[in-house]
Formats: structure tokens, C-alpha cells, sequence
């Protein structure tokens, strides 16, 4: 795990090469909406890259976590099923149901079922590299996103470049970034993590619960700004000393959310004193999230050094598929 994680910024590169490579049959369209279906480490890269494309996006991008898709899917969607393993079975129910309502199908897997569905049918698809956990491999299914949403005409192909920019910073900064995630462990071991940012990075907030759940193994929450204001702020009557807070901000949030922050600061300090705010790096939103998401796997990573858990196993997660698969 510490090995992957440190090579977060060559796997963005690697990635780069990967997407340019990638061989996909002419775009069509116009299409009328983008959808992502995919799960855990292999749906996050959907939720960022639809996130950090939004402003410039064609049309809008939504992403779905299940074994079904929207209704309004049909042959003017363009639909991106992403299983790092190609045999998610939501993701191979989600696209199943794209191919029956006549969507644009575009596949982004390591190998299983989904390729196997992918060639036998004439679908786009592109190859990641395969052999470890899916949360470990972000690097190559949120590139490829970029890539799918540039060649459809949802977007431009100013990613590269910021992408390939953050990559170099992340590489430049990495022991400061690493001394800055074991700062924040110590603060965070042995208490219950909230995770808060303003709702237009959420995805970086997800991703740190995710990584906290898998790598910690460690119960977690997050929401985001100012939407927690108009309920979880009254929540908080509830609070207690054992609950410690992470904030992820950016220089450029909404000037009203940070005053949001700022007074739900003082509205936490009521009932616990782990407060603890991680302000993004970078000159562009992907550096900076990509910077976040960074220090956020060497938290995860060095909270479970700190317990004394393997980082790796997710015993309990095979349990259920196995159990799933019992029953056909």
C-alpha cells in the first residue's frame, strides 16, 4: 500500500499515455447527458472528474452508485461504465441496461467480465493496468475519464496539461506532503472523523471517507457546505469531545461558504477541540485536489501503521460477494 500510494504522481503520468494511446470509434453525438456508473475505488474517479469538469461541460454529468441507471437514459447518453475489475456486478447491471435503451457505451476496466462484454459487443473500451486494489489504481480510472469526455465533445483537452502539472507537483512536494499527513493522523487516531468541504470538492471528501474506511478501518462521515448548515450544524447539539473535524478548503471556495466555515468553526469548538483545517496546494483545481486526495491516502495509510492493521485487507467486503454469489 505505501508503495502504490507513493506512486500516485508516476501512475498519473502513466495514465496520460494510456488515454493518448486509446483507440475509440468516432464520437457521434450531440449527447444530451453524461453518465458514470461505477462503485468504490472504481466509481470515485467518475465523481471526481465529473466534478472538477462541470464548469466547462457540454451537458450535465451525473453519477450513479447502483445496479440501475436514470430514466432519462437513452440513445442521445453517453454512459461510462468504469469496474476495475470488470465484474462489479451493479456496474455490469447498470450497463446492461444502457446497451438495452440504445446509450453510447464506453467501458474503463482492467480485464473480467465487463472486457470480455465490451469486445463481444464492439464497445469502446479502455485497458488499465490490472493485479491490485481497485482504491490503489484512482490514478488511471479518473485519467480516462478526461479522456472519454474530451473525444465525445464534453470537454476540452486542457486536462492534460493540468493534470501532467499536478503530477510534477505532487512528485516536488511529496515529503511535505507525507509530514503533513502524518501531522493530521496524529490528531485523528483514536477519535471519530467528520469530514467537511464546500460541496464542489465533496468528491475530495468522499474519497478521504473511503480511503479512512478501507485503509483505517474506521467508521467516518462526511458532508458538505453550506448544505450540512440547514441540517447536520443542528446536529452538532449532539457533538462530543471524541469527534475530531477535518475541513478541506481552497482559496477560491464561495466567499459566503467561508464565512459559513468560519462560524461553524466556532460552533464545533462547543462541544470538541479537534478541529483541524487542510487547505488545498497548487496553481489549478486539479492540482489542488489531486494534492488533497494525496495527503488524504497517507493519512488513511498511516492511521492504520498507528493500529496496527493491514492497510490491504478487506476480508469483510469479500465475504459479501462471496455470499452474492451464492445466489444467482
Amino acid at each position: 500500500m505505501q508503495q502504490l500510494i507513493e506512486g500516485f504522481p508516476r501512475q498519473l503520468k502513466e495514465a496520460l499515455e494510456i488515454g493518448r494511446k486509446a483507440t475509440l470509434k468516432a464520437p457521434g453525438g450531440p449527447y444530451g447527458n453524461v453518465v458514470v456508473t461505477g462503485l468504490g475505488g472504481s466509481g470515485i474517479g467518475g465523481r471526481i472528474a465529473a466534478q472538477l469538469a462541470h464548469k466547462e461541460a457540454k451537458c450535465p454529468i451525473e453519477v450513479y452508485n447502483n445496479y440501475y441507471l436514470p430514466g432519462y437514459v437513452n440513445h442521445k447518453s453517453l454512459v461510462i461504465a468504469c469496474s476495475y475489475s470488470g465484474n462489479t456486478e451493479e456496474t455490469l447491471a447498470a450497463m446492461d441496461q444502457a446497451l438495452a435503451k440504445g446509450a453510447r457505451v464506453v467501458t474503463i476496466t482492467s480485464g473480467g467480465t465487463m472486457l470480455e462484454v465490451a469486445k463481444a459487443k464492439g464497445l469502446d473500451h479502455i485497458v488499465i493496468p490490472g493485479g491490485n486494489p481497485p482504491r490503489t489504481m484512482l490514478a488511471y480510472s479518473l485519467v480516462q475519464q478526461f479522456f472519454v469526455l474530451h473525444h465525445f465533445g464534453i470537454i476540452g483537452d486542457g486536462f492534460e496539461g493540468a493534470i501532467k502539472t499536478a503530477a510534477l507537483m505532487l512528485e516536488h512536494d511529496k515529503e511535505d506532503i507525507k509530514k503533513a499527513a502524518m501531522e493530521l493522523t496524529e490528531k485523528l487516531v483514536g477519535k471519530r472523523l467528520v469530514i467537511y468541504s464546500e460541496a464542489n470538492t465533496e468528491a475530495v471528501s468522499i474519497r478521504f471517507r473511503q480511503q479512512v474506511n478501507e485503509n483505517s478501518k474506521e467508521l467516518c462521515w462526511h458532508h458538505v457546505i453550506p448544505e450540512m448548515n440547514h441540517n447536520e450544524l443542528v446536529g452538532w447539539a449532539g457533538g462530543d469531545k471524541d469527534i475530531a473535524v477535518v475541513i478541506f478548503r481552497h482559496k477560491e471556495d464561495h466567499a459566503r461558504t467561508q464565512m459559513r466555515m468560519e462560524i461553524n468553526k466556532g460552533i464545533f469548538e462547543k462541544y470538541t477541540s479537534h478541529i483541524h483545517e487542510v487547505w488545498s496546494k497548487g496553481d489549478t483545481s486539479f492540482a489542488r485536489q489531486l494534492y488533497l486526495i494525496n495527503l488524504g491516502d497517507w493519512a488513511s495509510y498511516y492511521w492504520a501503521e498507528k493500529k496496527g492493521v493491514d492497510p490491504t485487507e478487506i476480508a469483510v467486503s469479500n465475504m459479501l460477494k462471496g455470499k452474492l454469489a451464492e445466489v444467482k
